[in-house]
């Protein structure tokens, strides 16, 4: 009996360190997704970059106190905008009528 207490025992002390490991690789991995998605997406380069391109604003609204970013105009795009085609009109040419 006591042998096999024993055994019982190492099967449940390795099916916590299994448990725990489980949780640390968990933990392991939100903190680097948080690290390298959540936090720069939260910054202010990329507010500041739309800011320079002219496309919004820090405003604040007085009736209820919120603050927030605030599109003012369209942003300008990084390519510029393809230049409408031109339809050139034909020459003028001599057109021959018959006579009857």
């Amino acid at each position: 009996m006591a042998k096999e207490n024993g055994m019982i025992e190492y099967r449940n002390k390795k099916m916590i360190r299994l448990f725990l490991n489980g949780v640390l690789c968990g933990v392991v991995i939100t903190a680097a997704f948080t690290y390298l998605f959540a936090i720069p997406a939260n910054s202010d380069h990329w507010r500041m970059e739309i800011y320079q391109r002219g496309g919004a604003a820090y405003t604040m609204d007085m009736k209820s106190g919120r603050t927030g970013w605030k599109w003012l105009v369209e942003p300008i795009p990084d390519t510029p905008p393809k230049k409408p085609a031109t339809i050139v009109p034909s020459s003028q040419t001599n057109v021959r009528t018959e006579r009857l």
